[in-house]
């Protein structure tokens, strides 16, 4: 089973802080100078890494490739794929550019290689970490294997696969030679339905696979991503804009500034109550212990030598004389002291025969 791994200084898996990621994707709109401000964005709602997708339009599509149903319902526009991503790409000088950016700014910069071997180059050429796919990819072999010769960790999500596809992917990336998996789970839609999470997937896919798992988040808020982390999910990852209301087709699924920033500390936050695995008392509790915890009480006077039984024994507020555990051994014996109402009963107080 896969613990941990590493994605530039940071280490990610079992027993380490969730890593989370900000997805820009598209949301630059082409734009180099929209780009560095979501890089700042990301930065400064404190994720660990902000992703892009690296593509060349001509060399992902072909020129009849249709847009889908959310890209259309989200940009009100009918065109091709071809001209759509178009008006959506960055170069190889924009994307080492950006590298550097972030890089000065503390934040990890990764990307996702749509157009195949070209798109892993120029990645693995400006020293990306990690490399993220789609689950679009989840059957495209030889980016896969190619991928995974360079022996850093992939990220794959699940939106469109099946378990068959991920264990063939798996497969693929491993007989490669590299083992440095992280799993998502994940929804294709934007926005996708609380209802559509199916979170519980996380589970099986680390059970069988013996991956790291996570969760790529596309519904509104951050529920889905607090109860992926409850399940055991060790990165995540949300889109990000700087505006939902500009042209484009993920702006309106994604998490504006403040969004994002709230996102993230529900994310910490989350971490916090989780907390240990150990049962242990916490210290703040510590305090109510002798208060609301309870004793063996006379219920009045009991002279010595009388029996005790229900009628003259009570257990009530605070927990400064024997726990109620005792109160059955108690009954039947005889007191060997005289004892005042509500008085403390000890074990000095009672024969032990």
């Amino acid at each position: 089973m896969l613990a941990h791994l590493q994605i530039g200084k940071k280490k990610v898996g079992d027993g380490q802080p969730v890593f989370i990621i900000a997805e820009v994707g598209v949301n630059h709109n082409g734009s180099l100078a929209l780009a560095r401000k979501l890089i700042d964005v990301a930065k400064n709602a404190g994720a660990d890494a902000v992703k892009f997708q690296t593509f060349i339009a001509e060399e992902l599509v072909t020129r009849g490739g249709a847009m889908a149903a959310y890209q259309k319902r989200n940009t009100g526009k009918s065109e091709s794929q071809l001209e759509m991503l178009k008006r959506l790409e960055l170069s190889a000088k924009d994307f080492a550019e950006l590298a550097v950016y972030a890089k000065k700014r503390g934040i990890i910069f990764i990307s996702t290689p749509h157009s195949g071997f070209g798109s892993v180059d120029m990645l693995q050429k400006i020293g990306v970490p990690a490399f993220k796919f789609g689950s679009a990819d989840i059957n495209n072999f030889p980016t896969l294997a190619y991928t995974a010769k360079f022996k850093k960790p992939m990220i794959i999500s699940s939106g469109i696969a099946t378990m068959k596809d991920l264990e063939e992917a798996v497969g693929c990336i491993r007989k490669a030679g590299n083992n440095k998996i992280i799993l998502f789970q994940c929804t294709t839609d934007y926005p996708s339905t609380l209802d559509d999470a199916h979170l519980r997937a996380m589970v099986p896919m680390r059970q069988k696979f013996k991956v790291l798992v996570g969760y790529s988040d596309h519904t509104v808020g951050s529920v889905a991503s607090v109860a992926a982390v409850a399940l055991g999910a060790c990165m995540l990852e949300k889109h990000i804009t700087l505006d939902n209301t500009l042209p484009g087709p993920d702006h309106k699924a994604s998490a504006n500034p403040e969004d994002f920033k709230r996102y993230v500390q529900d994310i910490r936050d989350a971490e916090r109550t989780l907390g240990s695995s150990k049962k242990v008392l916490a210290k703040s509790a510590q305090q109510y212990i002798p208060l609301v915890t309870k004793s063996v009480v006379a219920r009045g006077s009991i002279a010595k030598g009388e029996t005790f039984t229900k009628d003259n024994l009570a257990i009530k507020r605070p927990g400064k004389g024997l726990s109620p555990k005792y109160y059955s051994e108690i009954l039947g014996k005889k007191a060997t002291r005289n004892i005042q109402d509500e008085a403390y009963i000890t074990k000095k107080d009672y024969t032990q025969k």
